[in-house]
């Protein structure tokens, strides 16, 4: 259903990645997952032609950091769907040692992003381990800091954030 309560036509959920993340419309960056475990998770990036970011010769490297944080999002949908549950609105807190090998993403490249977990409290922060390879070769890497309310938790959201 749409915010207005119209069920939408065609197949549900509407994009692929709508079952996996909480992002929608043209702020959802991935196309695919291919693989998630209880460690981590690979997902798949076309760049496209006229995406939101994109420009003349392609995404500017340093949204490879939203890529990443997306397939963590992801990572953290696929717990919560095998849990019974839905995606979930997280945050990111921060990104270490973010480095690109590229200034920018070439338009039709097919994107591998990793993130691989490396902490998860339980009080819903997490520390993840992520790159970004195309063609075998590491276009960028990171670690990236991040928040999920616990599932059970009145915590509120950290200090400057939306509320879901």
């Amino acid at each position: 259903m749409t915010a207005r309560g119209h069920v939408p036509d065609g197949p549900w959920p509407p994009r692929a990645m709508d079952a996996w993340v909480p992002h929608r419309g043209p702020l959802s960056l991935l196309d695919a997952v291919e693989h998630s475990d209880e460690h981590g998770i690979e997902a798949r990036v076309r760049v496209p032609v006229d995406g939101v970011f994109g420009g003349d010769d392609g995404v500017p490297a340093w949204v490879g950091i939203e890529y990443m944080a997306q397939a963590v999002a992801a990572w953290s949908g696929a717990r919560a769907r095998a849990a019974g549950g839905s995606p979930k609105v997280g945050y990111l807190l921060g990104s270490r040692r973010y480095e690109a090998a590229v200034p920018v993403f070439p338009v039709g490249a097919d994107l591998r992003v990793l993130a691989q977990c490396e902490l998860m409290g339980d009080n819903g922060l997490g520390m993840f381990d992520c790159r970004i390879e195309h063609g075998g070769r590491v276009l960028a890497s990171g670690r990236l800091s991040v928040y999920e309310p616990p599932a059970d938790s009145k915590q509120a959201a950290p200090s400057g954030a939306p509320r879901e």
